[in-house]
């Protein structure tokens, strides 16, 4: 089932103001409803030891959207936050932008697309990858990336499917330096 009533917008650094069902005027800052859905994610994929993200990182690394001027804080990457007409955030999309020198243009590596359980089966994982293919577009961008875990068969079958139209890369492997061999490599 698709709904098409949810809203997708940028993470701003205070929130965003939304009516309750008893229409109290509420505000939800962004910062720790990204950093729970991070935690939830990482519980998802079997990491939760892994995550030293805090609300202060987020902060300071995340570009925020200012809708008086319509721009972005320095940062980065961005968060598309995806809310629910209860007014749940159900799911986010954290990015940044990559660029290919093959095409000679950007593009965007998607590092988190998450709904929560209880709001998938709803379509808007499709709605968040439509909104970053659009800001693709909008940058001349011709790429749009991301991982998945191998064993992630659920969200495997979802981005081959006809809604999503992603193919898996079979000749390029990704690596990594993190921790420990980071430290050596910068040092040597």
């Amino acid at each position: 089932m698709v709904s098409h009533n949810a809203t997708i917008r940028h993470a701003t650094r205070k929130g965003t103001l939304f009516y309750d069902a008893t229409l109290r005027l509420l505000t939800c800052p962004d910062v720790p409803t990204i950093l729970s859905l991070i935690r939830e994610l990482a519980d998802y994929e079997k990491s939760s030891d892994k995550v030293d993200a805090t609300e202060e990182s987020l902060a300071r690394t995340l570009s925020h959207f200012d809708a008086s001027t319509s721009t972005f804080s320095e940062g980065f990457a961005k968060t598309l936050l995806l809310t629910d007409t209860d007014g749940t955030v159900a799911g986010m999309a954290l990015y940044f932008y990559n660029y290919s020198t093959w095409t000679g243009v950007p593009g965007i590596y998607l590092e988190d697309l998450f709904v929560k359980e209880s709001y998938r089966k709803k379509g808007y994982g499709t709605l968040l990858l439509k909104e970053l293919a659009k800001e693709v577009l909008k940058v001349g961008g011709k790429r749009l990336e991301w991982s998945c875990l191998d064993w992630n068969e659920p969200s495997l079958r979802f981005y081959e499917s006809l809604a999503v139209g992603a193919k898996k890369k079979g000749e390029w492997v990704g690596l990594r330096v993190e921790g420990e061999a980071l430290g050596k490599l910068a040092l040597e």
